[in-house]
């Protein structure tokens, strides 16, 4: 990425106030595991939640938007601290516009992260679209950054990183991990 792409993304990045993410795919690798009782398992990277709550230090929201409707995912979050988890929504749309209004933010403050078509009408609304690396072609096609990981291996933790350094509270956030 050249420098004005890197500045047109830190500009969009410094925005932010919620960031979304669906589940399946980005906060997992995408492979659903079940076992012979009918119980569903996911996998979540332990580097994605210190990311996350990293995030809300800086009192930028984090908001879950999900086809499915798992268990697992308001364990995961509750053990988070995430307070916005809307599952079961097969047209996130709907989610996305009671979260908006529910925190009372505009489109340009909001970024989302997703992995496959059905996140594209949320991508194309919001004022920072990010896909994970090994997202769909079209849905890489129509994001304003692509994360170096892929789903479920880091790259929720590349993208709070990168609204943290946009912040400009990368650094001094890192530097306390280094303190005595």
């Amino acid at each position: 990425m050249n420098l004005t792409n890197m500045q047109s993304l830190y500009t969009r990045s410094q925005k932010i106030k919620l960031v979304i993410f669906d589940v399946d795919g980005v906060l997992t690798d995408g492979r659903l595991y079940f076992g012979d009782d009918g119980q569903e398992y996911k996998t979540f990277h332990s580097r994605d939640g210190h990311g996350m709550k990293m995030l809300m230090q800086h009192h930028i929201e984090i908001g879950i938007i999900t086809g499915r409707t798992s268990n697992v995912v308001i364990h995961r979050m509750n053990n988070l601290g995430v307070q916005h988890i809307y599952q079961g929504q097969l047209d996130k749309r709907p989610a996305y516009i009671a979260l908006r209004d529910k925190l009372q933010l505009t489109d340009e403050q909001i970024a989302y992260v997703g992995d496959d078509v059905v996140d594209l009408p949320i991508m194309t609304q919001v004022g920072l679209a990010i896909a994970v690396a090994d997202a769909h072609t079209l849905v890489q096609q129509h994001a304003h950054w692509i994360t170096p990981h892929n789903g479920g291996m880091g790259a929720a933790r590349d993208v709070c990183e990168l609204i943290l350094q946009a912040y400009g509270y990368y650094e001094k956030h890192m530097a306390s991990y280094l303190q005595a």
